[in-house]
């Protein structure tokens, strides 16, 4: 197996990066991905214990139960109430048109209201910053205009 480095994405994901034998970056998988599929492949090991498990409880199940105890088994014939053609669920059909038209025009409207969402904080903190320069302008002639009153009222 290649030689995996722990790293974390800049949402805080943790991320295998996998190298080649020289060291370089062949991929870069998401952590949660990368051990399921781990998870489900299993070792070389695990399949040669998994192959023998079996066939030494068949084994040790024969030894133990003697010929005699086996007891055949009583089967009971059900009646089965045959439904017409007509009852039986159908084929399941391709998805209309009109659903995948549906379902793009959700997906196109989830999208446009996050552009717009974006566009409308961007143009808050740009509101945000004319007000704060607004008022710190304002409080400059505001002590200008005191400063100005001090001085004529001064010289007289």
């Amino acid at each position: 197996m290649a030689r995996r480095t722990v790293m974390y994405s800049s949402k805080g994901k943790k991320l295998y990066a996998v190298r080649d034998k020289e060291g370089k970056f062949k991929d870069i998988q998401q952590y949660s991905r990368a051990h399921a599929m781990d998870i489900k492949r299993g070792s070389a090991a695990e399949a040669k214990a998994a192959a023998a498990k079996p066939a030494r409880k068949k084994a040790a199940k024969k030894a133990t139960q003697p010929a005699a105890a086996k007891k055949p088994r009583k089967t009971v014939a059900k009646k089965v109430a045959k439904k017409p053609a007509a009852n039986k669920p159908a084929a399941r059909k391709a998805p209309s048109l009109t659903s995948t038209a549906r379902k793009t025009a959700k997906r196109v409207v989830s999208k446009m209201k996050s552009e717009v969402g974006s566009a409308e904080r961007a143009a808050k903190s740009t509101a945000k910053k004319v007000v704060r320069e607004a008022r710190k302008a304002a409080g400059a002639v505001e002590r200008a205009v005191k400063r100005t009153v001090r001085k004529v009222t001064d010289a007289f």
